[in-house]
């Protein structure tokens, strides 16, 4: 099961902040942004014109080729890494997993500090791990240095699209922190560390407000009814129900869920005042 069909609206912004960053070659050295980062830039006409060219392609595949070819033609660009962003965000929309792990780490390995890469990698890698993975520890060690990197850097090193507010703004950062959380909260949960699960998911879901993600409260659930807290799960499992919209295989697992919390509460949740949906007859 994964999400990454509840992201769309980050795959628009990557497409922003890949292109929003390309300049024309400078006739004089590049003086640093207010933000006191250095704005990449191409450093002949025909670099520019090439990233151009490579940008205007379109699907995943195409993208990422155009970004291998434009990095063996200049291998060191500064623009490269947004020719790879750019690939991202197509695989992204495409929902094709696999390849957005092999972009992610590609953007990651030459723009260590690149936030949408770092977050993408561990939500990617978080959602598919399991318990029969040969690499089970690589992949878990990844997660957490990816997670807790991007938490370090989304106030430092992301950049927004130039022309989005400052309510846009805030909104993705808290979307990129619900997303490092929620990463670190579910590979808690999956490596047995419940507590750690319960803390990084209730973390997730307060910086995701506006756009609940029902992957978060039906993980929230799952570490909460493991400490036996079966009101406090059957709160969180009702979250979920009520932002999970047409996702049929989560929602049969959750119905599911709540129908445990049910039986095991008999129907009183920690909140008494939210009278928790009934699972369909």
């Amino acid at each position: 099961m994964n999400r990454i069909s509840r992201l769309v609206f980050l795959a628009l912004f990557l497409a922003g902040c890949s292109f929003a960053m390309a300049q024309q070659p400078a006739a004089t050295p590049a003086q640093p942004a207010q933000t006191g980062r250095h704005i990449p830039e191409a450093k002949t006409h025909q670099e520019f014109t090439d990233y151009n060219a490579a940008y205007a392609r379109s699907g995943g595949l195409e993208v990422e080729r155009a970004a291998d070819e434009f990095e063996r033609k200049y291998p060191s660009s500064e623009l490269k890494a947004y020719l790879y962003a750019k690939a991202l965000h197509e695989y992204q929309n495409e929902q094709n997993t696999g390849k957005m792990l092999s972009v992610g780490r590609k953007i990651i390995q030459i723009d260590p500090d690149n936030t949408i890469a770092l977050v993408l990698t561990a939500t990617v890698l978080a959602d598919a791990l399991r318990t029969e993975d040969s690499d089970r520890q690589q992949k878990v060690d990844e997660i957490k240095k990816d997670s807790a990197h991007a938490l370090d850097t989304v106030d430092s090193d992301f950049t927004p699209p130039a022309n989005a507010t400052p309510e846009q703004i805030t909104a993705y950062k808290k979307t990129l922190q619900s997303m490092a959380h929620s990463a670190l909260g579910i590979t808690a949960l999956k490596t047995n560390d419940d507590l750690a699960a319960e803390r990084e998911l209730k973390l997730a879901a307060e910086l995701n407000v506006t756009q609940p993600d029902p992957y978060i409260w039906y993980h929230l659930a799952l570490a909460q009814d493991h400490q036996k807290k079966y009101s406090e799960a059957l709160d969180s499992i009702n979250h979920a129900l009520q932002v999970i919209g047409a996702n049929a295989d989560l929602g049969n697992l959750a119905r599911g869920e709540q129908g445990r919390l049910l039986t095991l509460t008999r129907g009183a949740s920690a909140s008494p005042e939210k009278a928790p949906a009934q699972p369909p007859k």
